[in-house]
């Protein structure tokens, strides 16, 4: 007897959802659990699984179709039979069993058909290692690396210029819309200073073996600067807080985001109380999160909500850049590249290891006086870490 096979219940701040891919054809043997569909949100990739072992019976929804929440997508028929009797058949033969792989660049996960896309590789030349013989992103990769035999260059007429047209997917998409409307609907204004490194960076170096043997998390910067942002934003409750309406939400919690880029887009998973948090408990909570947007894994739960965003476009090069606010948010702040610059000190020239930091405000809640002692204050808790630790 077939059953209705569902999408996911969305959150109240999601409306809907685009079936991505379909992983599974119709009649095509599936095992329980196995990922049979994507639905692509706003925010995530919401998994389908098969609640049986089965087959699809009919697809309802085929891939780009907008489908709402809790709305029936497929039918589906329990019953290992067709796959059992397939694998029987591979193991009487002699053969291990094998299950049939997709061959197109559509009947991909999201990830690897922008990777095949980009790479210009058919999804037939690529050996599938993920479960089910499916493709990733390490195949992809994989394949590439792999000497060419006898390929023939591809020619292209002199003067021909190539365009290639990929449609916007629904997470880039609601990017874009946000920060267009951060632009539009917010009185930005970015401040700046800049944060001599060295006692970090020297505190780092003494202990960054001893915690990760002890904690289990390497020991990087982003602990102090959240950490540091979070008193800071104690002294400074204006940056914590938001704008509804005509009304300003000063929140009494701590809930940074530390904005991640992953295949999709950028995404801003959200640390939550972080002033109850310890060092260990960011790193590992910030390398968990770094883990599920490379995989896709992130939840709608974790990425909602947040009164602070903390962004580091430092790790791609750049030495200076003017966040855009993180609605409803009223304050983001920017760390940037730590570059060897010659610096007077006691009038004398050192030279060390400088970061500049851009502190992107809402002038509407924050007034220019507090936004730069907000800025002051990190830079401070940063130069001199011991009072960042002992609460001083």
């Amino acid at each position: 007897m077939a059953t209705e096979i569902k999408a996911p219940v969305f959150p109240e701040s999601v409306a809907d959802g685009t079936i991505a891919t379909w992983h599974k054809k119709v009649g095509e043997p599936v095992s329980r659990d196995e990922v049979i569909c994507d639905i692509e949100t706003d925010k995530v990739v919401l998994e389908v699984v098969a609640p049986a072992d089965g087959s699809l019976v009919a697809i309802i929804k085929d891939e780009g179709d907008t489908v709402l929440s809790d709305e029936v997508i497929a039918q589906f028929e329990a019953g290992a039979g067709a796959a059992v009797e397939q694998a029987v058949a591979q193991t009487q033969a002699g053969a291990a069993p094998v299950v049939e792989r997709t061959e197109t660049v559509s009947d991909q996960a999201p990830a690897v058909r922008k990777a095949l896309t980009e790479s210009g590789i058919a999804a037939a030349d690529v050996q599938g290692t993920g479960r089910g013989g499916r493709i990733t992103k390490e195949d992809v990769a994989n394949h590439q690396a792999k000497p060419a035999a006898n390929v023939t260059p591809l020619s292209v007429a002199v003067g021909e210029r190539i365009e290639k047209r990929v449609p916007m997917t629904r997470l880039r998409k609601r990017v874009a819309e946000r920060l267009l409307a951060a632009t539009q609907e917010t009185a930005m204004l970015t401040t700046f200073n800049e944060v001599n490194m060295k006692p970090i960076m020297e505190l780092r170096k003494q202990y960054k073996d001893a915690f990760e043997k002890r904690h289990g998390a390497r020991l990087g910067f982003m602990s102090f600067f959240v950490k540091a942002a979070t008193e800071a934003l104690k002294r400074y409750p204006a940056v914590n807080a938001s704008i509804d309406g005509d009304d300003i939400v000063y929140h009494g919690y701590y809930d940074i985001g530390v904005a991640v880029s992953s295949d999709r887009g950028l995404v801003v998973p959200v640390l939550r109380d972080t002033d109850r948090m310890s060092y260990a408990e960011v790193e590992s909570g910030i390398g968990a999160y770094a883990a599920k947007a490379r995989d896709g894994k992130l939840s709608i739960e974790e990425m909602t909500g947040g009164t602070f965003t903390i962004t580091n476009g430092g790790t791609f090069g750049s030495l200076l850049s003017t966040p855009i606010l993180n609605q409803p948010q009223t304050g983001i702040l920017g760390m940037h590249k730590i570059q060897e610059r010659p610096m007077a000190v006691n009038g004398q020239v050192e030279i060390l290891p400088m970061m500049y930091l851009a502190l992107s405000y809402d002038h509407r809640m924050i007034d220019g006086k507090e936004a730069v002692g907000f800025l002051v204050a990190i830079k401070e808790l940063l130069e001199e870490p011991a009072k960042l630790i002992l609460d001083l």
